[in-house]
This record gives structure tokens, C-alpha cells and sequence, in this order.
């Protein structure tokens, strides 16, 4: 048996079966599957060893950066603190020198006290915290079964979790939408517990049991979240709302945040009390046993489950989608919905919109008509860029969109990271901020910078160090004399400087206080610089995140190799503005910097890691090969950034994306050949991309204009 395409990165695991609240709306008790009163009340120790060997065996297969565990019940804090301790010890232990384990906790908060806190201190838990808004909106459902409110004591909770020596386990709160309720006194209410994050639920409903709509109003969800966005929004966004969020981000082309909208392969799986494996806890209000997989912990490994045919169909993106929601204008943000929201009994099963599919699509046309997030709508200069007419307009653009999404992937990283990174990650924050209140310009080498972004979307992947934060910011701060001193990470006994170059250090540390002196020193290694009429560009031997282009970075060059590179880049360059002086002009604006490959890149495997900030290319023997590696590179790269902002095809349809990155760098490459029969090939490739169905109406729009410059 093969294993799985995508493994199992989230496990909700169930430590207790039973609640000490009768909420009105829990799935787990009052929907159709009933399997909870079967289970074992409280997750046994031998369940808990098998969890961790397999949470462990799986990420060691699967060679994972980190995996979230969440502690899940009914309640879980009736599993009380000595099995609680038990869980949290034996995951920690089992993952530890395997991957990162981000522990958290879901409760109603009514039992949460110190004993529980100063234990989840311990182990890093942070306490995730349900809680429907005010106590008139909190009272509607969340009750105990003698019908007393549970409002106070989950305030008092939410007090004590907020107090400093705790406030870094704070993970958020969530809310149930009830339409019935005030969006707006709901919002001011949580808000006022100063949350890190707050998500917004829809009830769980399908098309058999459809959600309350009162009045037979046709949208009431999506006016109620809209309300509840508009004083979120009015206040700032004072702390990010993953809904919200979501809808942005998959607007923009970037990922959803929450399993309930977007096209991301789900990757959650459900351990219950008595060790068996479910799929996500939502589908028990489709119907019961929905959520089975007939496996269990005992007998089976992740990658079993993981192949369970339930799983595998919330995670075939656009495909796995009904007709009519593939033909929808914002599927690529809806997603569809949850997946226990498309649930009908007639047959059609899950092949269906979500019951909550014209608020989804109010809800996000609304959110991209207020904040104009939406990738429908081309770029200035797109045409210009597709057909090859102006590339300098399309790239000026292009750079505001990467500057906002790096800005964004930053803004992501401090509130995914930063509350657990320490002390060094907090002190750069605070040094960024304050250099972008001085002048906002001080910032835009750091955004700029290609291989920031690549920093960020690795350590978010937690596969890349926080630390090279201060990096960044030392780079910015020293040479604008923004900052006396600044702290940098030394590894290898190197501290190095993006965008400028290195500091041998002549002492083993592994942080090391840097003044602007330092970059002057003897002991300071500057990158080389190319400048041939009108480019400016930097060589960079040294970014410890330059690796991304799918072909090995070479090492440190040497001066035979530095002048190579002296000699031959103005000669392919001059080559390049006589053949192609509109790919010239977007190339002088956005190429900042050219990292040496080791070995020519296999066309098939190459990757345009660095946008077109930054090309990866390996010096040949002449100038006419490397510019057209220069040219194929930067127009891969422009490809990369463009889909940042539009949604041209289907990305799961891989074989179109490398069609169209072909087709649309050999366009360009074609010419400066002065091949006859290399452009007769391209134009047959144009046309079969042409016929391509997963093809959006912007990216024909976008072939259209490559046909038109063949």
C-alpha cells in the first residue's frame, strides 16, 4: 500500500467524552450521530502511548516540520490534571527531536483554574476558549443542564488567562454564530476580553436539518457577520478574525486559515476516548457514523487512515467540488464551505453547495467589494506583461503586490509565532515597528527583499528559524543609522546581513551585537555588485534562504568567479535590451539580485524561488546562453508573482501551470535564439494551452496576450 499524499498534520484528540454544559447547538450531543455515550468517559493510558507512537512514527515517515494536537472532549477539563499531565507527557516525549508540537486546548473554560494553567505552562499548551459573546447571546445556548449560566465563570476564566504570567498561553475565542443574537453587542463583548484571535462558527446545519433563518431572510449570516466586520474593521481589526482573514487571503490567492472555506487539502483526523480514528468532528451532524473510518490506533498507523476514502475527498481541492460550485465566480475562497454543510440524503450526499451557500457569497463579494482583496481583477500593466508590449508598468505593480504579501506573511508570522518565539523575536518586532513609524521607508529593503518571503513561508512551514528576523531588520537599521546597535543570530561563525553581506566573527557566539563600524571592518565581506546600463544587481553568494530554486546553490564565489560574472552579465544584458527592450525595462526595475546555481537547472525541476526580484542562474561559457537563462528565469518569476494577485488556472491542474510557465517564458526566449523551429514548437504549445479547461477567464485574457506577442 502506497502511503498518503497528504499526511495528517492536525489531530483532535479526545481525552473526555462527557461535558458539564448542555449546550443547545453541540454537534457531539444533540446532532444526528449519538456515538458519545459508548465511548469510555476518560481516555485510557494505554490509549494515550498508542497515540504518541503513532502521532510519532507518522511525522518521522513524513519527515514533518510540526503537527498541532488538540486537546478535545466533550469537555476536556474533566479528564482532570493527572491525565491531562499524562497526555502532554507522553506527546511531548514522543515527538521530541522528530518535529515541533504545538499543543493547544479547547474548553468551555467553566473548571479552568491555576492548577490547569501552571500545567499548561509547562507544556506549552494554549487554551483555546468557546464562548458566545455577551451574557444574553452566551445564556441562548451555552447553559448548564440545570439550566444556570455558565457566563460568569468562563469570564473569570478568561481573567485569569489574561493575567501575565499566562497570557502567553491565550489562544483565543470562539464563538457560534446565532443570527437571533446582537453581531454587534456579540463583538464588543469579546473584544473587551482582549483575545488574540477570535473565530466566528456558523451552527453546524446541512440540507436535511437547514440553519435558522428568521423571517425567511435570505441571507441572515452573512448580514450578521458583515455587521460584526464592519465594527471590526471601524476599530481597527484590533486582533485578527480568522474568518475574515480567510476570505482576504483566498481573495488575494493565498491560503484560507480555517477548514471552512478555501481549496487546502483538509489534514485533520479525530482520535476518540476509546483510541478509534474518525474524520473531522463536524460530519456527526450529517448523520450518525458519518465520521466512522473502522480503524483505530491499536491496529493502525496514520498513514492508514489517512488513506480512508472520507479523507481523501476533502482533500481533491476544485474536483472533490459539486458542478455548480466549480462553476462558481468565488469558489477559489469559498471553497465550497464545510464539508458537513453540502450534506443531503437524497442521494447526492456531499455533492452538494454548502447549506450556507448564498451567505458565503454575499459574505465574501462583500468583503472584497470593502477592502478590494479580490484576484479577479487584473493588475495594471497585466496585458502589457502577457504579451510583452511594456513589462516595466506590470512589474511596478507586481513589486506593490509582493511588498503587501510579504507584509502580510510577516503580519501572519508575528501572530502565529511570535507569542512563542522569545524574547529576540519580540525585541526585532518592536525594532521593525519602530523604524516604520520613523519613516516608512526604512522598511522597504526588508519587504523587497526576495528571499524574505521565502524566510517567512518556511518558518511559518516550521521549517526555517525565527531568529533571522533580526537579520532582516539589522540590515535595514544599521546602514540608515536607525539603530545604534542591533542584534544579530551567528551560525557557523557568521552573522549574516541580507541584501548587504557577512561578518566573520572571531569568537564562537551565536548572537552577536552589531554596530554600522562592523560593516566596514576587516573582517566584513560585502556582496559583489554587477552595474551594465540601467541594472544594478547584486550577487548573492551568501542569504542562508537562497535555496529555493530547485537546483543546488553554488557556494561562496571567488574572485576568478565574481569577475566571470563582471565580465559576461553587461554582455548578455546588452543582448537582452537590443532583442527584448520591453522585457529590459521590467527586468531593470525589478531584478535586484542573481544567485549563482551550482549546475545548469533542469527546466522541468526549476523553481522560481525568488520571484523576479531574485534569478537563479548558473554562469556558462557565454553571454547568448545566460541571457537567455536570465530572460526564462525572470519571466518564470513574473509568472510566480502574478498569480499573487490573479487566479489564472486551477493550480491543482499542475500540468497547465507548467504549460503556461513554459509557453510564456519561451515566448520571450524564442526571439533572443533567432530560432525558426524553437518558435514554431512554442506556437503549437500556445495553442494546446489555449485549449486547457481549467484555464480562469483572466488567465485566457492572459494566453490570449502571449498568442498575441508569438
Amino acid at each position: 500500500m502506497t502511503g498518503p499524499t497528504v499526511p495528517l498534520r492536525q489531530l483532535v484528540l479526545k481525552v473526555h467524552s462527557r461535558c458539564d454544559l448542555a449546550c443547545r447547538h453541540c454537534y457531539v450531543y444533540e446532532h444526528a450521530d449519538q456515538s458519545w455515550s459508548s465511548r469510555p468517559r476518560v481516555i485510557s493510558q494505554e490509549t494515550i502511548s498508542w497515540t504518541a507512537l503513532r502521532l510519532s512514527e507518522h511525522a518521522k515517515n513524513h519527515q514533518l516540520a510540526s503537527v498541532q494536537v488538540i486537546l478535545h472532549g466533550g469537555e476536556p477539563l474533566l479528564a482532570g490534571p493527572a491525565r491531562l499531565r499524562a497526555v502532554c507527557e507522553a506527546l511531548t516525549t514522543a515527538l521530541d527531536g522528530v518535529c515541533d508540537l504545538d499543543l493547544r486546548i479547547h474548553t468551555n473554560a467553566v473548571q479552568l483554574n491555576e492548577r490547569h494553567l501552571d500545567l499548561f505552562a509547562e507544556y506549552g499548551v494554549r487554551v483555546g476558549v468557546s464562548l458566545d459573546g455577551d451574557r444574553a447571546a452566551n445564556d441562548r445556548h451555552r447553559l448548564f443542564r440545570d439550566g444556570r449560566s455558565s457566563h460568569d465563570k468562563v469570564l473569570r476564566a478568561i481573567a485569569l488567562l489574561d493575567q501575565d504570567r499566562y497570557r502567553h498561553l491565550y489562544a483565543g475565542i470562539l464563538c457560534t454564530v446565532d443570527v437571533r443574537n446582537d453581531p454587534v453587542a456579540v463583538y464588543d463583548a469579546l473584544a473587551a476580553l482582549r483575545p488574540p484571535r477570535i473565530d466566528f462558527l456558523l451552527p453546524h446545519a446541512t440540507w436535511d436539518e437547514p440553519p435558522l433563518r428568521p423571517d425567511g431572510s435570505g441571507t441572515p449570516y452573512a448580514d450578521w457577520l458583515l455587521a460584526v466586520h464592519h465594527r471590526w474593521s471601524e476599530r481597527g481589526g484590533p486582533m485578527p478574525v480568522r474568518l475574515f482573514d480567510s476570505v482576504v487571503s483566498t481573495l488575494g490567492g493565498g491560503p484560507s486559515f480555517t477548514e471552512a472555506m478555501g481549496l487546502e487539502a483538509a489534514d485533520v483526523v479525530v482520535i476518540e476516548t476509546d483510541g478509534t480514528y474518525e474524520q473531522a468532528d463536524s460530519l456527526k451532524t450529517a448523520y450518525d457514523g458519518a465520521p466512522v473510518t473502522g480503524k483505530d490506533v491499536f491496529q493502525h498507523t496514520l498513514d492508514d487512515v489517512a488513506l480512508h476514502s472520507g479523507i481523501t475527498a476533502r482533500q481533491s481541492g476544485l474536483d472533490g467540488l459539486s458542478t455548480e460550485c466549480r462553476a462558481c465566480p468565488v469558489v477559489r475562497s469559498c471553497g465550497g464551505g464545510l464539508f458537513a454543510h453540502r450534506y443531503r440524503s437524497d442521494g447526492t450526499g456531499f455533492d452538494n453547495p454548502s447549506v450556507f451557500c448564498a451567505d458565503l457569497k454575499e459574505l465574501i463579494r462583500s468583503i472584497d467589494a470593502r477592502t478590494g482583496a479580490s484576484a479577479t481583477r487584473p493588475i495594471e500593466g497585466f496585458d502589457a506583461l502577457a504579451d510583452g508590449s511594456d513589462e516595466g508598468i506590470g512589474v511596478r505593480q507586481l513589486a506593490r503586490v509582493r511588498h503587501d504579501v510579504t507584509r502580510g506573511l510577516l503580519t501572519t508570522l508575528h501572530k502565529e509565532i511570535g507569542p512563542r518565539a522569545g524574547e529576540r523575536w519580540e525585541r526585532s518586532w518592536q525594532l521593525a515597528l519602530d523604524l516604520g513609524r520613523h519613516d516608512g521607508g526604512l522598511l522597504e529593503p526588508l519587504l523587497s527583499h526576495p528571499y524574505t518571503r521565502t524566510w517567512a513561508v518556511r518558518c511559518l512551514d516550521g521549517v526555517a528559524s525565527p531568529a533571522h528576523l533580526a537579520s532582516l531588520v539589522a540590515a535595514v537599521a544599521l546602514p540608515a543609522r536607525a539603530a545604534e546597535k542591533a542584534p544579530v543570530p551567528v551560525s557557523d561563525g557568521v552573522a549574516h546581513l541580507p541584501g548587504l553581506g557577512s561578518l566573520r566573527m572571531r569568537l564562537p557566539l551565536t548572537e552577536a551585537e552589531l554596530a554600522e563600524h562592523h560593516l566596514a571592518g576587516p573582517d566584513w565581506e560585502p556582496l559583489h555588485r554587477v552595474r551594465a546600463d540601467g541594472l544594478d544587481i547584486v550577487l548573492d553568494d551568501a542569504d542562508p534562504h537562497r535555496d529555493c530554486f530547485g537546483t543546488p546553490v553554488g557556494g561562496p564565489l571567488t574572485d576568478p568567479e565574481t569577475d566571470r560574472w563582471r565580465h559576461l552579465l553587461p554582455q548578455a544584458w546588452a543582448l537582452i535590451r537590443k532583442a527584448l527592450p520591453a522585457v529590459a525595462s521590467g527586468m531593470a526595475e525589478g531584478v535586484r539580485v542573481i544567485t549563482p546555481l551550482a549546475v545548469p537547472p533542469d527546466p522541468e525541476h526549476f523553481l522560481p524561488g525568488g520571484g523576479f526580484g531574485a534569478l537563479g542562474v548558473h554562469l556558462g561559457r557565454a553571454p547568448e546562453h545566460l541571457a537567455v537563462d536570465l530572460v526564462r528565469g525572470f519571466r518564470l518569476g513574473v509568472l510566480d508573482a502574478l498569480l499573487d494577485a490573479c487566479d489564472l488556472y486551477d493550480e491543482t491542474d499542475v500540468r497547465t501551470g507548467a504549460l503556461l510557465g513554459d509557453t510564456y517564458a519561451r515566448a520571450a526566449t524564442d526571439i533572443l535564439r533567432h530560432d525558426a523551429e524553437a518558435a514554431r514548437r512554442t506556437r503549437a504549445q500556445w495553442v494546446a494551452l489555449s485549449e486547457a479547461g481549467s484555464l480562469t477567464a483572466l488567465g485566457r485574457r492572459f494566453v490570449d496576450g502571449i498568442g498575441r506577442s508569438l
